[in-house]
């Protein structure tokens, strides 16, 4: 009866190596149905399949339950819809006997097979249903993204009597991690441990899982160490959360862990978990020794593995040894190209991943948005603008002008690029769509620009749109209230986070606090300050600076000495606050001890700013000549601020030669700073030296060095009025110099002298 199919299954064996001289006797039924059993069990699924459907449009052909239960096993592990559905519908033409083993199969498969519509028929025919039957619904409601109903189903099948196994457990574990609902899994966590199958591995390991899910660390390593058998997916994956949420060397001591036990050997996943743990880091020391073991355990080719150590070698800036590893993955997927794309980016190299780019087109991979972002933020600089315009060309043709995430970078990235105009334009044409990051980043860009004006406006129109503004919306808006020292916009930005809820954030708090001092209104800031349950450095390094800018140079170091004495570790602008307040009350010796403890004590290199404020420490109480000889044994060049820091310490002491030398300085650096020609000008007057103010204006002449004239400005009901000296520009000038006028004959009238010193 099956001799016509005699050739093919032939062809078959010779596939897969089998063929003998003396073929089996394929006429029988039984052979051929024993065959396709055979091949399931070696997961030969594919060819198992190919049987079939050689023997499938045989009306007298009949196949056992138990081969049917095997092919639709191969179906689900092929993830083979189209063979799964050919399978059900052929067992349901055929006189078999459905028995309820076979249709957990059949539900189990479409579940894994995406096809829930097809799961819940068969699941809502099933005359009868065991254990399994619920646990495969469960688990097809889970893995196909519907994680609600799986819960639904869970206290379902609770009430219909049945007492979930292991497998269940693990199914509504992860469907509880996919609802992010942490009160949920601890109830779930309850029930498994008063259960009989509460201590399997399977829902241990998935309670690990969630719990790391939620970012409750020491919940999964409590799950974690109470495991009395742990296998490879318990360590993968409690290194896995190490790594995930901060605790990268715990990741790392338990990678070590590992290998001191002979009974496991880590695969590529945990490889992955410990490369990423290295990058984080920020220690290629560590992770070349991790390249070295994975190499060990034959890993080395590996695309996984690779994947994540190329994206190591990459974060910690060693491109060349990234490249080196991509180009020994076995056939890189789009996955690899954009990790070496992005390692390219976080060198700065965009040339390079322009390159990566174009080579991985050539290979037929089409870019998807992660490709993209990378490559946008490689075009962070004014010298690859055109690079980046060239990548916003192919996104557009792409499609991708509509992918919020890849606008809201290349948004990021004009403004890095000090394109604020298309940065604008693009907002624009995304504005109906946007969510609170393309606000963030527009305003962001904004302030990057000096342009606080926007940041207001941009609130406004935020605040009648959809999107609520978040705790970065605020800290913009309250920076720019900091930029233009309005105290009075800075208390309606206050007011508005109080109504809002956000006022309690850390980051808003402390741009409050940095605002109100630049403000000077000490007593608002110290009163936030004061209201805070856990200041971060941020806090204190803001009210430091704020009581050392504004003279209170006491309180600064009392703040310094209060801040060391609650453990909280100082930073640079920290320093920078405390050495200011030290140059303003003329405390030379604490400065200089200060000054050495930084790097000493702390491990914070000096920078300019550091130097800037010890020159002006050693300038401003008249120790001009060691400010000179701390300048000439900086590390770096001196900028203009250090110079002008000592050519401003020369006129109050008078010294005409080292004020010569600074502004002199000052000029080659900056040919037409006017401020340095000025200072210099009024040094040599109140010296006497006349012909050298003449010669220097006669200079200044020549080369084109304007005086930028005083600006001055002021809030009146919301509106902000600019004035320069001599000012003829302003729409109402008329009337202020009327007032002026007026003001003037008044203070003669009382008799008052207003050249009097």
């Amino acid at each position: 009866m099956l001799k016509n199919y005699r050739p093919q299954l032939r062809l078959i064996f010779d596939q897969l190596g089998r063929h003998r001289r003396n073929l089996p006797d394929l006429s029988s039924q039984k052979t051929c149905d024993d065959y396709m059993r055979s091949l399931c069990k070696q997961n030969l699924h594919r060819e198992a399949l190919e049987v079939f459907e050689l023997l499938e449009d045989n009306t007298d052909f009949r196949i056992t339950p138990s081969t049917y239960a095997h092919l639709i096993c191969a179906c689900s592990s092929l993830r083979s819809l189209g063979h799964g559905k050919r399978i059900h519908e052929h067992i349901l033409m055929s006189k078999c006997h459905v028995d309820l083993i076979l249709q957990n199969h059949i539900l189990n498969m479409y579940g894994k097979c995406g096809s829930l519509k097809d799961a819940i028929e068969v699941f809502d025919a099933m005359p009868q249903r065991n254990v399994v039957s619920w646990t495969s619904m469960i688990s097809g409601y889970s893995q196909n993204g519907r994680d609600d109903d799986a819960i639904k189903l869970y206290f379902q099948m609770l009430r219909s009597g049945h007492r979930p196994d292991q497998f269940t457990f693990g199914s509504i574990i992860k469907a509880c991690s996919g609802m992010d609902d942490a009160c949920l899994g601890s109830q779930l966590h309850s029930h498994i441990i008063k259960s009989q199958s509460g201590y399997h591995l399977i829902p241990q390991n998935a309670l690990i899982a969630m719990y790391t899910k939620f970012g409750q660390i020491k919940d999964a390593y409590k799950v974690f160490s109470y495991i009395r058998s742990k296998d490879l997916i318990s360590w993968g994956s409690m290194i896995a959360g190490f790594s995930q949420l901060g605790y990268e060397l715990e990741a790392l001591h338990h990678f070590k862990e590992i290998l001191c036990q002979d009974a496991y050997q880590p695969n590529e996943f945990i490889f992955g978990s410990v490369f990423s743990a290295c990058s984080c880091l920020l220690q290629p020391e560590y992770g070349k020794q991790m390249h070295g073991i994975c190499i060990k355990f034959g890993l080395g080719r590996n695309i996984f593995a690779g994947c994540s150590l190329c994206d190591m070698y990459g974060k910690c800036g060693l491109l060349e040894s990234a490249k080196r590893v991509f180009y020994n993955i076995d056939r890189p997927d789009l996955v690899s190209w954009n990790a070496i794309i992005s390692g390219c980016a976080n060198s700065g190299d965009v040339n390079e991943a322009i390159s990566f780019f174009t080579q991985a087109r050539g290979m037929g991979l089409v870019p998807n948005d992660v490709t993209l972002l990378s490559l946008l933020s490689a075009c962070t600089s004014p010298l690859a603008v055109h690079q980046g315009r060239q990548v916003h060309s192919y996104l557009i043709k792409m499609g991708f002008d509509l992918n919020i995430p890849v606008c809201n970078t290349l948004l990021s990235m004009y403004a890095k690029c000090s394109v604020l105009f298309d940065a604008f334009k693009v907002f624009e044409d995304i504005r109906n769509a946007a969510d609170s990051v393309s606000w963030n980043a527009i305003m962001s860009a904004c302030m990057q620009h000096n342009q606080p004006g926007d940041v207001f406006r941009l609130m406004k129109l935020m605040l009648i749109s959809t999107i609520k503004p978040d705790h970065v919306t605020l800290s913009n808006a309250v920076a720019a209230c900091a930029e233009i020292a309005s105290e009075e916009v800075g208390n309606q930005v206050h007011c508005f986070s109080v109504k809002s809820g956000l006022v309690s954030n850390v980051s808003v708090i402390n741009s409050l606090i940095d605002m109100y001092t630049k403000c000077g209104s000490l007593e608002n800031a110290q009163k936030l300050f004061d209201l805070m349950e856990n200041p971060d450095v941020v806090s204190w390094s803001s009210l430091i600076m704020g009581y050392a800018q504004f003279g209170y140079g006491e309180k600064a170091i009392q703040l310094f000495i209060m801040m060391r004495g609650l453990g909280v570790k100082p930073n640079e602008v920290t320093f920078v606050g405390v050495l200011t307040a030290c140059s303003h009350i003329g405390m030379i010796e604490e400065g200089w001890q200060i000054y050495r403890t930084m790097e000493n004590k702390y491990g914070i290199v000096p920078t300019k700013e550091h130097c800037s404020c010890m020159v002006d420490l050693l300038a401003r109480a008249g120790f001009l000549n060691e400010a000179e000889d701390f300048i000439q044994q900086m590390e770096f060049d001196p900028d203009i601020v250090v110079w002008k820091t000592l050519l401003a310490a020369c006129k109050t002491h008078g010294n005409v030669e080292l004020a010569k030398q600074a502004a002199e300085n000052i000029i080659k650096i900056d040919p037409f700073n006017s401020a340095a020609h000025v200072l210099l000008c009024s040094i040599y007057a109140s010296s006497g030296c006349w012909g050298d103010v003449a010669r220097l204006r006669n200079f200044m002449k020549e080369r084109g060095v304007m005086k930028v004239p005083g600006q001055s400005w002021i809030e009146v009901k919301g509106n902000f009025h600019v004035f320069l000296a001599e000012d003829t520009l302003h729409p109402e000038r008329g009337k202020i110099y009327e007032m002026l006028e007026e003001l003037w004959l008044q203070t003669l009238d009382d008799g008052c002298d207003l050249f009097q010193a």
